[in-house]
């Protein structure tokens, strides 16, 4: 049996941050991995090759994008359960799928063949019983208003060149992904319901819910 650390929730625990660009999760991340003396897995985006072409080209980029995201990810979410776990991730890998995938398939900027080439791989990767899935998955989300809102403060430059009609379809796609999502326990957090920045504490009541997430899932196994 895992031995409980702080807050009730056990130390092997691994806890995905999902939401829609901007909504703040690698900050989140970092808070509440602080908060549990957990690690932190982040979302590798600088060292993506494909990612600047990708803004640039999406028709040309984006099968080569969300290749490079499904290996990384399922990488990186097989190092932490062979760690030991003790994790909070900066976004999950069922996002790849379900929400930028099937984007660029729907909107005609990825073909057929290779969508199902990408689908057909993160079957056989992940929607396995084999695969590890998270304790629990924090989604964090917000009015689009105040999502564009923080894309715009934080300045990426290739960011704030995407057409606002790409958020919106995003946001959509999000908000229909989440609703349906049944991997893992889901936390539904909204953006303005805490403070990181002028009052750290107000992450406290985020862990005692998720603590409660964790602990329903558990007594199910046993």
């Amino acid at each position: 049996m895992s031995k409980l650390i702080q807050y009730g929730i056990p130390n092997d625990a691994v806890i995905t941050v999902a939401g829609m660009v901007g909504a703040g999760k690698s900050t989140f991340t970092n808070a509440l991995a602080e908060k549990l003396k957990f690690r932190t897995s982040m979302e590798k985006v600088d060292n993506n090759p494909y990612l600047e072409n990708f803004y640039h080209d999406f028709k040309r980029w984006s099968f080569h994008l969300q290749i490079f995201f499904l290996a990384e990810r399922f990488k990186e979410q097989k190092r932490m359960f062979d760690y030991g776990g003790g994790f909070v991730q900066d976004r999950s890998i069922y996002e790849d799928t379900g929400i930028f995938a099937r984007m660029h398939f729907d909107k005609g900027n990825m073909s057929n063949v290779d969508y199902e080439t990408y689908t057909h791989l993160f079957e056989a990767m992940v929607m396995t019983p084999y695969f590890p899935q998270p304790d629990c998955l924090i989604y964090l989300e917000g009015s689009l208003d105040d999502i564009l809102a923080r894309i715009q403060k934080r300045g990426r430059k290739m960011e704030q060149e995407t057409p606002v009609s790409y958020w919106e379809e995003m946001y959509d796609r999000y908000e229909k992904w989440i609703a349906s999502f049944n991997s893992c326990p889901v936390l539904r957090v909204n953006i303005n319901d805490y403070d990181l920045r002028d009052n750290p504490e107000s992450i406290d009541h985020i862990v005692e819910k998720i603590a409660q997430k964790i602990e329903a899932k558990r007594e199910v196994r046993l």
